[in-house]
C-alpha cells in the first residue's frame, strides 16, 4: 500500500526543468493513506502548516509546532513513492535566526528524508534563504498571501491590488530567486501581478488563489475534495467528499440502532 522504494522518487531537479514545458501539479498531504492516493498523479506534495486548520481545527496555521510537521511528513514519505515531498516550516522555526533556521531545517531533512523545506517570507527572508541554500538546504519560499503573518497583513487579502504592494511582492519575488530559492509559491496574489512575476522569473512559481498561468499550482486536497461546507473563492471543488461522508456515517448510525448491523457476515460463528 505504501512507498517502493524500487520507484524513483522526483526530484528538484525535475521539478524545476518543467518551468516553459508543462505546469507542475501539487497538492497538501499530512497522512500515509492520502499521499499514496495523491502520489501517482502529482509531481510533488506538500506537508502544509495547514493542518493545524485541516486536520486539527486550530483557528489559524500559527499553533503547529515542528515536532508535529516532521511526524506528518514522515508519514507522507512512507505513503509517496514518486512525488517529491517538501515540509512547511511552520510559525516560530525559523524567523529568529538564519542560525535557527538551519538548524531546524536540517533536522527536518534529516530525520524526515523530504527533499525540501518551504518557508514563509520575501526580500525579508532572502538572508535566511541564502544561508541555508548554501548549506545545502533546498529552499521553496512564499510570497503574496502569507498565512503564518495573517495578523500584521490585516486578515487573508489578497495581495497586489495598489502600487505598493505590486513593488513589494515583485521586490520580494527577485530577492528570494537571488537568495537561491528554487521555486516560489504565489498566494492571493492578484492575476495580473501573478503573470507579471511569471514571466519575469527564473524560478518555478506555484500558484494557489493567483493565475493559471503560474508555473504550476497547489490546492489543499481537503479543499479541492470538498470535505468542508465552503471553501475560498479560488477553490475548485471536485468532488463532495464531506457529503459522502456525511450519508455513509448516518446510514451506519441507522443500521447501529436497527440492529441490522453487524449481520451475519460480519460476525464470527462457530463450524456447525
Amino acid at each position: 500500500m505504501y512507498a517502493d522504494t524500487k520507484i524513483r522518487r522526483n526530484t528538484i531537479r525535475d521539478i524545476t526543468k518543467l518551468k516553459g514545458e508543462r505546469p507542475v501539479v501539487s497538492l497538501t498531504a499530512y497522512t500515509a493513506p492520502m499521499a499514496a492516493q495523491l502520489d501517482p498523479h502529482v509531481d510533488f506534495l506538500l506537508v502544509g502548516d495547514s493542518l493545524a486548520m485541516v486536520l486539527y481545527g486550530m483557528e489559524s496555521t500559527i499553533g503547529v509546532s515542528l515536532d508535529t510537521m516532521i511526524e506528518h511528513t514522515k508519514a507522507v514519505m512512507r505513503g509517496a513513492q514518486k512525488a517529491m515531498v517538501i515540509l512547511d516550516m511552520p510559525f516560530g522555526s525559523f524567523e529568529e535566526s538564519k542560525e535557527q533556521a538551519f538548524h531546524n531545517a536540517s533536522r527536518v531533512l534529516r530525520e524526515t528524508g523530504c527533499a525540501a523545506v518551504k518557508l514563509e517570507g520575501g526580500a525579508a527572508m532572502a538572508e535566511t534563504i541564502k544561508f541555508l541554500v548554501d548549506r545545502n538546504i533546498p529552499v521553496m519560499a512564499h510570497i503574496g498571501l502569507r498565512p503564518q503573518a495573517v495578523h500584521v497583513m490585516g486578515g487573508y487579502r489578497t495581495q497586489g491590488r495598489n502600487q505598493d504592494e505590486r513593488t513589494q511582492t515583485i521586490e520580494d519575488a527577485y530577492a528570494i530567486q537571488k537568495a537561491g530559492a528554487f521555486s516560489v509559491v504565489l498566494e492571493g496574489v492578484m492575476e495580473p501581478l501573478a503573470v507579471e512575476i511569471t514571466k519575469k522569473l527564473d524560478i518555478i512559481t506555484i500558484g494557489i488563489g493567483a493565475s493559471p498561468d503560474c508555473d504550476g499550482q497547489i490546492l489543499v486536497v481537503e479543499d479541492m475534495l470538498g470535505y468542508f461546507p465552503s471553501n475560498a473563492k479560488f477553490v475548485k471543488r471536485y468532488a463532495e467528499v464531506g457529503q459522502t461522508i456525511d450519508a455513509a456515517v448516518r446510514q451506519y448510525a441507522e443500521d447501529v440502532k436497527a440492529r441490522s448491523f453487524p449481520a451475519k457476515e460480519h460476525t464470527y460463528r462457530p463450524k456447525s
